[in-house]
C-alpha cells in the first residue's frame, strides 16, 4: 500500500508516518522545508509546490492520501482586538484551500488505485461543540469538514472513499502538554479508522477512537 501524509514531519503526522513505516507500508511524508531521504517538499499554500509534489510521484497509484497539514494561529486571540484579516486568509489557505488543491492534484493517482482520502479536521468543526473563541480555526475546520462530506459524494463514482476525523486532544505543539492523549495513541486509532473506511462509510466524521462525531 502506498500512503502520502501531508505535514508528516512532526506531531500527529509524524506519529502516523512512523506507524505506517513500522507496518512495512510504502509511506511518503511531506514537509515545508527541503525534500530528501524519502520526504517530499510541500507547501500546501503554494500551487507550484502542490503541482511539483504530484509530478514527482509520476504514475504511482496512491492507496491513501492523509490530509494532515494544518495551522492554528488564532489561539488565544481576543474578540475585540484579534482575528485580523491576514490570519483568516492564512489559516483558510492552509486548512481548507490547501486540502482541496492537494486532493485535486492527487486525483489521478487516487483514481488509479481506487484509493481513500482521510481529512484531519477537529471536534472544533462541529456545531455541537461551540465553546467560543478560536473563530478562525473553528471556521476553517468546519469548512474542511463540509468539503470532505461533499467530496465523498462526488468521488464515490470513482471508487474513492473520503473520511473526516477528529484526532483527539493530542500532546503536540498545537494541543499543548495538558492534552489527553499522546501522538502515538492518536496515530494508532487513526490508522484503524482509515483501514475501516470504505465506500459504505464514505463521508463519515469519526473520532480517533472510532466514535461517530456530531456534525
Amino acid at each position: 500500500m502506498t500512503i502520502l501524509i501531508t505535514g508528516a514531519n512532526r506531531g500527529i503526522g509524524r506519529a502516523m508516518y512512523d506507524a505506517y513505516v513500522a507496518k512495512g507500508e510504502t509511506v511518503i511524508g511531506t514537509r515545508r522545508d527541503t525534500a530528501g531521504d524519502g520526504w517530499l517538499q510541500l507547501d500546501v499554500t503554494d500551487t507550484d509546490s502542490i503541482e511539483a509534489m504530484a509530478a514527482s510521484l509520476g504514475d504511482t497509484p496512491l492507496d491513501l492520501l492523509v490530509c494532515n497539514a494544518g495551522i492554528f494561529k488564532d489561539r488565544g486571540m481576543d474578540i475585540a482586538t484579534g482575528y485580523p484579516a491576514d490570519v483568516w486568509a492564512e489559516e483558510f489557505a492552509t486548512n481548507v484551500t490547501g486540502v482541496f488543491l492537494g486532493i485535486q492534484a492527487m486525483l489521478p493517482a487516487l483514481k488509479a488505485a481506487k484509493g481513500k482520502i482521510a481529512i484531519i479536521s477537529s471536534q472544533m468543526a462541529s456545531d455541537a461543540v461551540a465553546a467560543g473563541g478560536a473563530y478562525i480555526y473553528r471556521a476553517s475546520k468546519a469548512a474542511v469538514l463540509n468539503l470532505g462530506r461533499n467530496l465523498a459524494r462526488d468521488l464515490q463514482a470513482d471508487g474513492i472513499a473520503v473520511g473526516i476525523y477528529h484526532p483527539g486532544w493530542v500532546q503536540t505543539d498545537m494541543g499543548g502538554t495538558a492534552a489527553a492523549i499522546t501522538p502515538k495513541d492518536a496515530a494508532t486509532g487513526l490508522l484503524d479508522r482509515f483501514a475501516d473506511l470504505s465506500l459504505k462509510s464514505t463521508g463519515c466524521f469519526k473520532t480517533w477512537d472510532g466514535r461517530d462525531h456530531a456534525f
